[in-house]
């Protein structure tokens, strides 16, 4: 049965060879388990509560609940496919839910790390330089996400309004406005871009051979730049994102207002960096507020 099941995920729902090969490896671990349990691997007598206790013996062993999932997830799509072929008439896995994931706060730079890079950066003496110095403030101030800047074209600015269009996913559009430096940022670089390369492409930020950027240079651009003046242990275009939120909400933005500027489809991928800037203004209150953490001193 697994062989005829790994056979349909290969070559009928077309899932990678990593995919069939972990969740090859998933049933086999369950088999152990039964086993293990003096049960045999019948399909069909299997019971829910049989597949409860492993999934509970796999969390108690300190496998995350990514990997639990993942794994129920194998057993669910065999059940899947044993139903579809007729070989059972129950699914045990149906009414088992899959486990609960710990939520990462995003990580962000301070303002203060932020300040210490646009110190650190050479000044706009060449173009690579000058090039480098717009990446990370466009990141900054627009928090738009890596795919969003490569593919920014000189056509997408307003200088006018001081405003970017931005295709996002699914190619949806949105308008995020930048500031003054950032306007003068772009204007530099554009003179310096025209002035030292043979552009091929129309796309704004381009190599030094005049062609579009690829994804590990601006990770590389901005992991330099950032890991320089930053302890955190990622400094990637998506911190610079989360900075972005982070630092609009510590400054009184509206969360909705932010939630459009980053082109989120919810306002649940938003409220995220709630938790952040609560904990920011939890340790203000804590240093700031006179009797924060004074106590009264009834007496005994």
């Amino acid at each position: 049965m697994i062989e005829s099941f790994l056979q349909y995920l290969q070559y009928e729902k077309s899932y990678s060879s990593h995919t069939v090969s972990s969740y090859h490896s998933d049933l086999l671990q369950f088999q152990d388990f039964l086993k293990q349990s003096h049960q045999e691997f019948i399909p069909q007598n299997i019971q829910s509560e049989t597949i409860r206790s492993w999934l509970m013996e796999l969390r108690d062993s300190g496998i995350s609940a990514r990997t639990v999932n993942r794994k129920l997830s194998a057993l669910k799509s065999f059940y899947h496919f044993l139903l579809k072929q007729g070989l059972v008439t129950i699914d045990p896995t149906a009414k088992i839910n899959s486990q609960k994931k710990s939520k990462k706060l995003p990580s962000f730079f301070s303002e203060k790390e932020l300040d210490q890079a646009f110190a650190n950066t050479e000044n706009c003496s060449n173009f690579e330089a000058c090039r480098n110095q717009a990446i990370i403030e466009t990141f900054y101030q627009t928090g738009i996400r890596l795919s969003e800047l490569i593919n920014l074209k000189d056509t997408d600015i307003d200088f006018h309004r001081n405003t970017i269009r931005v295709f996002g996913k699914r190619s949806k559009e949105r308008i995020v406005p930048f500031g003054e430096s950032l306007k003068d940022f772009f204007q530099t670089y554009i003179e310096q871009r025209n002035q030292e390369t043979e552009r091929t492409t129309p796309y704004l930020y381009v190599r030094t051979n005049g062609e579009k950027l690829y994804p590990k240079l601006v990770y590389r651009i901005v992991h330099n730049t950032m890991s320089a003046v930053s302890t955190q242990s990622k400094c990637s275009p998506h911190v610079l994102r989360h900075t972005f939120a982070t630092t609009l909400l510590n400054h009184g933005a509206d969360i909705n207002a932010v939630k459009k500027l980053l082109g989120h489809a919810n306002l649940a991928a938003t409220e995220v960096y709630t938790h952040t800037t609560f904990e920011q203004l939890q340790h203000i209150y804590e240093q700031a507020h006179p009797r924060a953490k004074k106590r009264r001193n009834y007496g005994n």
